[in-house]
């Protein structure tokens, strides 16, 4: 037995510090091989099946579950659906069902559901957690705005005029969307190395990562109908790290006037496992003051009566090939200037129609010096300064075969838990299936 950082207890073992102690329950969609996939969530080491568990009787006779028929679904977007109450009530039974001398003993006590139901996480593939309609990038770090607007419009303009008055973002491409652990081909594009020569057709040279978080919305709303910022709360399910891949030279080349468009339209990793609002309730902390910036408080439709942040600890390794993993970068949820609800209260705020399963990334995640930054693009300061691994390689962006992980965790005197990792291993341009 292994006790949680919040005190409570399971039957199934939980090392310490593990990411996925009773006080997580995360969700998630696994799959076997020649199986269809199932909704699941994750205690220790051990890959709960939903579906199982559904089939089981589980949960008959829930008040807003409606007897587990979101469970025998193979994305979470129907439980997505279901909103808080529901989220709440699934969470409870979960906890209560794995936790030792509880009074539910419904699988402990029954070997052949046990066996059926819990599964080690090794013998599954994790998938995509929810079958996702549409896909929003915001810019949301000010600590990130600021280091990029630096570097090339100088430390007077380094934010532009629009920034602090709203959260900036741009819509991607929700069919590019992978799970963590899925290679990364290199991608090719036009772009123009030379300014003085003609643009060209040819492969990215500056590939890079982006450490940041991202939000899967539960509810929707209706065309024409915003989603008051006092709401938003209830709409967002859970948060997952995410690594938005980015061609820095396409993208250079490309993006006035309209943004990003090529350069992060062929791939984003997401983390497994959902870690919902409420696992990260005890992790609330103040978030930056923004009447302080801006000289008044932000229009009323962003004007958050529970404005909060998140105390999320994140890092940043790569892996060269042949080469041992060494962190490069740690930063912190902290830096988002904009939070989460703000962020979904603009998307809204022209009528904009959310569907459950849709997902927001919150943008790079940077802090103010070296070491905290969180793109290869500020490490590098633009490839102008490379920078030295332990074992002799040195890097300006991200190279043939190098492994990318993001890992992200929280933790106070009371509490612990974590998001898992978020992989991928960039493979050549002309890398043959």
């Amino acid at each position: 037995m292994a006790r949680s950082f919040d005190g409570a207890k399971s039957w199934l073992d939980i090392p310490p510090e593990n990411h996925f102690p009773l006080n997580n329950i995360p969700f998630g969609v696994f799959k076997k091989p020649f199986q269809d996939s199932h909704c699941a969530t994750r205690v220790g080491d051990h890959v709960i099946d939903l579906n199982v568990l559904a089939n089981a009787g589980i949960f008959n006779n829930t008040q807003f579950l409606s007897n587990g028929a979101c469970f025998r679904e193979k994305k979470l977007n129907g439980f997505m659906a279901l909103g808080r109450n529901a989220w709440k009530e699934a969470r409870a039974i979960l906890q209560a069902l794995f936790t030792e001398n509880s009074g539910d003993d419904r699988v402990f006590s029954n070997p052949q559901l046990k066996t059926a139901a819990v599964i080690p996480v090794g013998e599954v593939e994790m998938c995509v957690p929810a079958q996702i309609g549409d896909y929003t990038d915001f810019y949301s770090s000010i600590y990130h705005a600021t280091n990029v607007g630096t570097m090339f419009r100088g430390k007077a303009n380094a934010l532009k005029e629009n920034w602090l008055h709203l959260p900036v973002g741009y819509h991607g491409r929700a069919s590019s969307i992978v799970v963590s652990g899925t290679p990364i081909r290199r991608p090719s594009g036009q772009l123009r190395p030379d300014p003085k020569k003609p643009p060209v057709d040819g492969a990215c040279a500056k590939m890079d990562f982006e450490v940041e978080m991202a939000f899967f919305v539960g509810p929707g709303n209706k065309m024409g109908h915003r989603i008051p910022i006092e709401e938003c709360h209830d709409h967002i399910f859970g948060c997952v790290l995410m690594n938005d891949w980015s061609a820095r030279d396409i993208q250079k080349w490309e993006y006035v006037p309209l943004g990003p468009f090529n350069g992060k339209n062929f791939a984003t990793t997401v983390s497994p496992w959902i870690v919902t609002m409420e696992a990260l309730e005890p992790f609330k902390c103040a978030p930056h003051n923004q009447s302080e910036k801006l000289g008044h408080l932000p229009l009323k439709y962003l004007q958050d009566p529970d404005l909060h942040g998140y105390d999320i600890n994140l890092s940043v390794s790569m892996q060269p090939k042949d080469a041992a993993l060494e962190t490069i970068g740690t930063t912190t949820a902290r830096n988002l200037y904009w939070t989460f609800e703000q962020q979904l209260a603009h998307h809204s705020s022209t009528g904009c129609p959310f569907n459950a399963g849709d997902l927001c990334g919150s943008g790079t995640i940077s802090g103010e010096k070296k070491g905290s930054f969180g793109s290869m693009l500020e490490i590098s300061w633009a490839g102008k300064e490379p920078f030295q691994l332990k074992q002799g390689h040195k890097r300006s962006y991200i190279e043939d075969y190098d492994k990318i992980v993001m890992s992200g965790y929280c933790k106070n005197n009371d509490s612990f838990l974590g998001f898992g990792e978020c992989t991928g291993v960039v493979l050549p341009v002309d890398h043959e299936e």
